[in-house]
């Protein structure tokens, strides 16, 4: 019912890596929550809510809220936020027809209750529906919509009947072969509307970099070693000998090319490629729709109060753990400065050191020796003996602060094989960014195949892996598309210098 009428109950969104989690048996907490520009729902304690992802709105969990909206902020979206009763792909979903959720895009301003979709109802039903009871009412409300559905989804099928039958046996498959039919699909699409005779014979690399990945539909990621063929070689061994398509030549040892196309084979000339604009023209745009446009956290560096230094802030009424900004540091210190008479006479660009801004900033060695700091010396011998922090703050959520330095989004690269590089990427999730986007993006940029790991001992976080030497890509996205400051990301001097070898 939640997928035809997404607006039934309060939702809370999160990353689509979190849902594996979920279905595992995990609750929602309140660190995954990604918060919109709308801000949180209204929930109260025990309230029933759903559960989406960031790139749909139909729910894939259902359970109950473990605080308050009001608890959640004041927690600083820290811990528990919502106890799981059931998820998409549990063992409850497995005894109904495992149908998966449909695409359905946020809008501008989602309608809240049943009435969130707005499906057409005839006179007749609103007439019945005014001498029903309430709880009658909202069944048949349901009951009507889910008829409308079914004979919109007729329809649709008819003009678009081969996609849908697609999509309908892909709930029945595992997740091999689901890559197996869409490695199937990007290959026929590639065969149709992409390879000319001219450009026979083809190397199979080049047709699968530049040919089959812009063939591959917006969100989703061609694998080949997540198919049951692993390899592309054998991938077109079978697309020889069992379908006739192509006919493929190791014309230099090491080095195969598909040689000939059987253009009048039937299932090329019957296949019908999808509707859908070209990747390679607007690669990035997918990770925008339906979605709220990125923007890069705010991060400010504070300092906390620590045991040491607590005699100098004594004054000023700030104790040991105290947070400040810098500019708060500066004042105090100044304050301190002048109320105590500090300021040498003879030259005012030095302090005089007493005995508790002896204490707090020389070393015993200095003791004897520094009798005077300059003021920027005072001021960066503060803050160096104190405790660092960072604030950062996503837009529509409130402020976290913690300890230590901020995580650098890191980038390396690695080797793989004898001689394969690939492209690693970390800490993505400390910025607010999707991994899952982030590879789809580049995939489209680079034409190379990406894949998502899970980091051992950390949680909720993912490596993103990608074929070559990809630093100087994956910087011009982060740095141009994603606007993430140059200082918070990690490895961009590994890029490969022009003209040399990637």
């Amino acid at each position: 019912m939640l997928w035809s009428y997404p607006a039934a109950l309060p939702t809370f969104r999160t990353w689509p890596p979190v849902l594996q989690k979920l279905a595992g048996g995990a609750d929602l907490m309140l660190p995954g929550v990604v918060v919109p520009s709308s801000g949180l729902p209204d929930v109260k304690k025990g309230d029933c809510c759903g559960v989406t992802l960031v790139n749909n709105r139909a729910p894939v969990a259902v359970g109950t809220a473990a605080v308050s909206s009001a608890e959640m902020h004041s927690l600083g979206m820290k811990g528990r936020g919502v106890y799981v009763l059931h998820t998409y792909m549990d063992h409850l979903w497995a005894f109904g027809d495992k149908s998966g959720p449909p695409t359905l895009p946020y809008a501008d301003s989602d309608g809240q209750g049943l009435n969130g979709e707005e499906y057409e109802v005839s006179e007749d039903e609103e007439c019945v529906e005014d001498e029903q009871s309430p709880g009658e009412a909202v069944i048949d409300q349901v009951c009507s919509g889910t008829e409308e559905l079914s004979l919109m989804e007729q329809e649709e099928e008819k003009g678009e009947k081969g996609n849908e039958q697609e999509e309908e046996e892909d709930d029945e498959k595992t997740p091999q072969e689901i890559m197996d039919a869409l490695l199937l699909q990007c290959f026929l699409h590639a065969l149709k509307s992409k390879v000319k005779k001219s450009e026979l014979p083809l190397l199979t690399s080049t047709f699968l970099r530049n040919h089959m990945f812009s063939c591959c539909p917006s969100g989703k990621q061609l694998d080949i070693k997540k198919s049951s063929y692993k390899k592309l070689s054998k991938f077109l061994q079978a697309m020889q000998q069992q379908h006739n398509l192509v006919r493929v030549k190791e014309l230099t040892k090491g080095v195969e090319s598909i040689v000939a196309v059987d253009w009048s084979n039937r299932e090329l000339r019957s296949f019908a490629a999808p509707e859908e604009t070209d990747v390679e023209v607007a690669p990035v745009q997918d990770a925008r729709e339906g979605e709220t446009l990125y923007h890069p956290p705010e991060i400010t560096t504070l300092y906390s109060v620590s045991a040491r230094l607590e005699s100098l802030f004594l004054d000023s009424k700030k104790r040991k753990g105290t947070i400040l900004q810098p500019t708060e540091v500066r004042d105090i210190v100044t304050e301190y400065v002048k109320k105590n008479e500090l300021v040498d006479e003879n030259n005012k660009n030095y302090v005089t050191i007493n005995p508790t801004l002896c204490d707090c900033l020389l070393e015993k060695s200095e003791y004897q020796e520094i009798e005077s700091l300059k003021w920027d010396d005072l001021f960066s011998r503060t803050l160096g003996r104190m405790q660092e922090c960072y604030q950062i703050v996503f837009p529509g959520q409130a402020p976290l602060t913690k300890k230590g330095h901020i995580e650098p989004i890191d980038i390396a690269v690695a080797s793989r094989g004898s001689n394969k590089k690939v492209t690693l990427i970390k800490n993505l999730e400390v910025y607010g960014l999707d991994p899952s986007v982030v590879a789809t993006a580049l995939q489209h940029r680079v034409q190379a195949s990406s894949v998502l790991h899970p980091i051992p001992g950390a949680k909720d976080k993912v490596l993103v892996q990608i074929q070559g030497n990809q630093i100087q890509k994956v910087g011009n996205l982060l740095l141009d598309h994603y606007q993430i400051p140059r200082k918070y990301i990690q490895g961009l001097e590994k890029a490969p210098k022009s003209g040399k070898k990637k």
